[in-house]
């Protein structure tokens, strides 16, 4: 497809260790577009993380294919892959003594060259990064200081300053109030779609996937990888089969889940 910008082709994922390889999932196969939002949904345990990391270079696969644009990621240099995959990860920075907008500036690091001076150029991009996320009160706020949704816009403004096509998010609203996990999710689907951008995210939040998402990608130990539109899942039963728990069902009218207040007792 012309706006495919991930592939996958049976992929095997998993670490290699002095005992041989130890395989998390098998067998992936699953596109990736521009222009969309991507969700990553399974239970704990199932290997998210892990493919996350394979995508990203981080972590080698333990076979099958991976290309980003039509090349294959081990063909990329360390310089391009930062310059095509921005990657925002569930743990926290622990720095002190930086400014939010110092931090931010690290973004451009793929671009500055070894001493690593902004130009007028990257102080623009930087600006822009800062304005898009509505943090410009935070910028002169030492990093430590924020709370965990104001440091998770300043991960991804340090992101969207690196300019890259592609970003990969682990986790991004965990630990984050709803109100500002509604916030984050509609802001990667409004860059998805107007800045054209590749997002492909892993999230516990299952009922804001099923309503932002464009894709959804659900991972199972069993059954391997399912994928496709909130809609088509819901439709097919794939939805209230892969997500199953004693005290809640999945209405395929409204499409999401129904928790059942009562407690049957003995």
């Amino acid at each position: 497809m012309e706006n495919t910008a991930i592939q996958i082709k049976n992929l095997s994922i998993g670490y290699r260790d002095k005992q041989g390889a130890k395989c998390i999932a098998a067998g992936l196969n699953a596109a990736i577009h521009s222009g969309e939002l991507t969700c990553l949904l399974g239970a704990n345990g199932v290997g998210k993380s892990t493919l996350l990391r394979t995508l990203s270079g981080f972590q080698p696969k333990l076979s099958g294919e991976i290309s980003i644009f039509g090349k294959p990621l081990e063909s990329y240099s360390g310089k391009e892959l930062s310059q095509t995959i921005g990657i925002v990860l569930t743990e926290k920075v622990d720095v002190r003594d930086m400014t939010v907008r110092d931090l931010i500036s690290l973004g451009r690091n793929p671009y500055t060259g070894f001493w690593g001076k902004l130009s007028d150029e990257d102080e623009t991009i930087i600006s822009e990064s800062v304005a898009c996320l509505k943090i410009e009160e935070l910028s002169g706020r030492s990093v430590h200081t924020l709370s965990d949704g104001e440091r998770q816009k300043m991960m991804i403004a340090k992101t969207l300053a690196q300019e890259t096509p592609v970003i990969y998010l682990d986790e991004p609203t965990a630990f984050l109030d709803f109100p500002s996990k509604v916030e984050i999710m509609r802001f990667l689907h409004f860059l998805a779609i107007h800045s054209r951008k590749t997002i492909f995210l892993s999230t516990h939040d299952l009922e804001l996937a099923l309503q932002i998402a464009d894709k959804l990608w659900l991972m199972d130990k069993r059954k391997g990888l399912t994928v496709g539109t909130p809609d088509e899942l819901r439709q097919n039963g794939t939805l209230e089969n892969f997500f199953r728990c004693e005290g809640a069902y999945f209405d395929r009218e409204v499409g999401l889940f129904r928790i059942l207040r009562e407690i049957e007792t003995v």
